[in-house]
């Protein structure tokens, strides 16, 4: 039942700060991703992993990106600059879209968010926080970041997970009401 426990007690938490997650680490928390069910073994996830002075790189990436698109004066500029800086670590998902009849986009798609779950959820049971950004920086919204990031035309980023060691305990997470949500049929 420690599964259970870690479910029910993971949430998101934007207050990190080092250490992040050692490599042995992570190479546990990313097969936990590669168990995410996956029609057809088409393994369409991808992950790039960011630290150090990758981090300035990337809010470099932010930034030429939002030019493309914006006006961006001095102050936005140091504001988008500073977003890689939030954590530790970010994890960039990354869906890799192939084009088989049988195997939808969007269940890929679903099959990536289902993998970025179990890294949260691993992540969580490893003692560290992290939370799920997307935005103005995956590529329903700046079709220039997949650009930015090398990518290649089938692939679509899906947001951002920013990783880290907690500095303070998150709002507790709400009980729902199961009647709220779910529909029962007999």
């Amino acid at each position: 039942m420690e599964t259970i426990k870690t479910l029910l007690s993971r949430r998101s938490n934007s207050q990190l700060i080092d250490p992040a997650p050692s490599d042995e680490e992570m190479r546990i928390v990313y097969q936990a991703a590669f168990r995410a069910p996956d029609h057809s073994w088409l393994r369409p996830w991808r992950f790039i992993e960011v630290s150090g002075e990758g981090r300035n790189k990337l809010g470099a990436a932010f930034l030429r990106s939002s030019k493309k698109i914006d006006d961006i004066d001095e102050e936005k500029e140091k504001k988008i600059l500073g977003l890689s800086l939030r954590s530790p670590m970010i994890i960039i998902i990354v869906s890799k879209i192939f084009e088989k009849s049988n195997v939808p986009r969007l269940e890929q798609i679903q099959s990536t968010a289902a993998a970025t779950q179990n890294i949260l959820i691993a992540l969580h049971d490893m003692g560290y926080g992290a939370y799920w950004r997307t935005g103005k920086y995956s590529s329903e919204n700046n079709q220039y970041i997949a650009n930015e990031l090398s990518l290649d035309n089938n692939s679509e980023v899906l947001g951002y997970i920013y990783v880290g060691t907690p500095s303070k305990e998150p709002k507790e997470a709400p009980v729902l009401n199961k009647n709220d949500y779910v529909t029962i049929w007999n």
